[in-house]
């Protein structure tokens, strides 16, 4: 039987509730309109988010109203900025365990990269601080015109599509150990598939909403 080359590692986290411990979604919403304009639009799709969870109606179809109602029409210059601004709340959202093991594998030189269900813009500034470049996250369409057209770019990177995403990435299954960090029903297809998987010990009760 073919064995991964030991000398090739690829480390792959989660983002929400694993390196994060709560919803960066819920938090990004509320940064960007405020409480009240979130409990209202919260409110509204609450029904819908309950029977999401209760695996009833498509994550991502979902996750992508529930995205366009904030977001629809909102210039991508201006949702972007937004993103890295944001970084600087999400920075006190990370879990410092995860943060450490992250570090671990940096430092034995491993290629470390982040696959998540939550969008690129606020993600990326984050893992850029982290010192990492390789984030496979949901990616936004956007207008001719630069504006958020409030559907997905890409299939929502949940469940089974984080496993398409990274063997796109890393080809090649068999030529690297992998390491898989995750926490919730839609990282069990990643961690299936990796040679060392680890879910997190909880630390949040929050709805996360992937």
């Amino acid at each position: 039987m073919d064995t991964p080359d030991r000398s090739q590692v690829v480390a792959a986290f989660d983002f929400d509730g694993t390196l994060t411990t709560s919803d960066t979604l819920l938090s990004f919403i509320r940064f960007t309109h405020g409480r009240l304009r979130f409990l209202l639009g919260f409110l509204r799709y609450a029904p819908l988010l309950l029977m999401m969870k209760a695996g009833l109606y498509p994550n991502g179809k979902a996750k992508e109203m529930v995205f366009s109602h904030f977001y629809k029409g909102v210039a991508h210059e201006q949702f972007s900025q937004w993103g890295q601004e944001f970084a600087d709340i999400a920075a006190t959202m990370l879990s410092s365990e995860m943060v450490k093991t992250l570090r671990w594998h940096q430092s034995e030189g491993h290629t470390v990269c982040v696959v998540t269900a939550s969008i690129d813009e606020w993600v990326r500034p984050v893992c850029e601080r982290l010192g990492v470049n390789t984030v496979l996250a949901t990616r936004i369409e956007v207008s001719p015109d630069g504006l958020l057209t409030g559907r997905f770019l890409t299939p929502n990177c949940y469940g089974a599509e984080k496993v398409v995403r990274l063997l796109e990435e890393f080809p090649e299954r068999k030529s690297y150990k992998l390491y898989a960090y995750g926490d919730s029903r839609g990282d069990h297809e990643l961690l299936a598939i990796a040679d060392v998987s680890s879910v997190p010990s909880a630390s949040s009760t929050s709805l996360i909403i992937v």
